[in-house]
């Protein structure tokens, strides 16, 4: 099973999941993070890796890395296993393979109708669950997947060393205004800002945060520089999603102005073109940080 062709018209707030199950629990994983579905093939181990890590397989000319769902959630593996399904996935231009038990299908469904999880859900805030969505009466769990790689492979999330490598600074007295609902993927790009010299930084958690703070200062009558030099914004977020953000920006005659970036594991040709079309100033892929930095630097350097 391919990817789904169906392309979202852009900016609704829409998104759509698989819906797969792990020990009869049910989750989620947007449908943009998916390169295919299949049944679950046999591994070679892998020698003094994470616990977590199966093995690797090689599904036709590349090697990806499997990832035990089940064992990761702490949850039993399935009694009939030779059923289980292999998710194979692409962002932060990494590819894995998840293995977890069944795949229900696929949801069209509002971000308005996903919830940040209570803290005793796979850790909370600073767990596996981004969000908690209700779908048909039941509730789905949305899996932060970066953060489940970021964990196994450090190596392939934000570093906040790169900021190193751009030289020296100085201290800006530009707000930046950060909307991304990861606890831990927000806490390294504010680092990293703050490193940067942007001392001034707004964190919000999704989209909807992020328009009410904009809202705010819209209503203040100052200039609006100075309450938003710059907006970073994830595209996958509960509420109201980056893309949906995007546009509400870019049709305010007041907010437009305000450079927004979209800095996300998703960016993708098809990515792009939706964000072009919806007014993104630059939209840029994680984890590349110093870059992100760099593109800062050039929007804000008129102002």
């Amino acid at each position: 099973m391919s990817k789904t062709s169906i392309l979202l018209e852009s900016g609704t707030n829409e998104l759509e999941i698989i819906e797969f199950t792990v020990a009869d629990e049910i989750f989620g994983i947007n449908v943009a993070k998916v390169r295919e579905i299949m049944v679950a093939q046999s591994v070679k181990p892998m020698p003094n890796s994470h616990h977590v890590i199966e093995g690797v397989f090689k599904p036709r000319d590349e090697i990806i890395t499997v990832i035990d769902l089940a064992k990761y959630l702490g949850l039993p593996k399935c009694e009939n296993s030779g059923r289980d399904i292999f998710i194979v996935t692409h962002f932060n231009n990494l590819d894995f393979a998840f293995h977890v038990h069944t795949v229900v299908g696929i949801d069209r469904i509002s971000w308005t109708a996903i919830k940040k999880p209570d803290k005793a859900v796979y850790g909370g805030q600073d767990g596996a669950a981004t969000g908690i969505a209700e779908y048909q009466g039941r509730l789905i769990t949305i899996l932060d997947f970066e953060k489940i790689v970021a964990e196994i492979s450090p190596e392939s999330s934000i570093q906040v060393e790169s900021i190193e490598k751009l030289g020296e600074r100085h201290t800006m007295d530009k707000t930046i205004l950060v909307a991304e609902d990861s606890m831990l993927l927000s806490k390294m790009i504010i680092e990293c800002l703050h490193k940067a010299g942007y001392k001034n930084t707004i964190k919000t958690d999704n989209g909807q945060e992020a328009w009410d703070y904009l809202q705010e200062a819209k209503e203040s009558g100052d200039p609006i520089k100075e309450h938003v030099a710059c907006i970073v914004s994830d595209i996958e977020m509960p509420l109201m999603d980056g893309h949906r953000l995007t546009k509400l920006v870019k049709e305010d005659s007041t907010l437009k102005k305000i450079p927004l970036i979209l800095f996300s594991s998703l960016i993708s040709e098809e990515m792009r073109i939706k964000g072009k079309q919806l007014g993104a100033d630059e939209q840029i892929s994680k984890p590349e940080i110093g870059k992100l930095v760099s593109i800062i630097d050039q929007l804000t350097a008129e102002q």
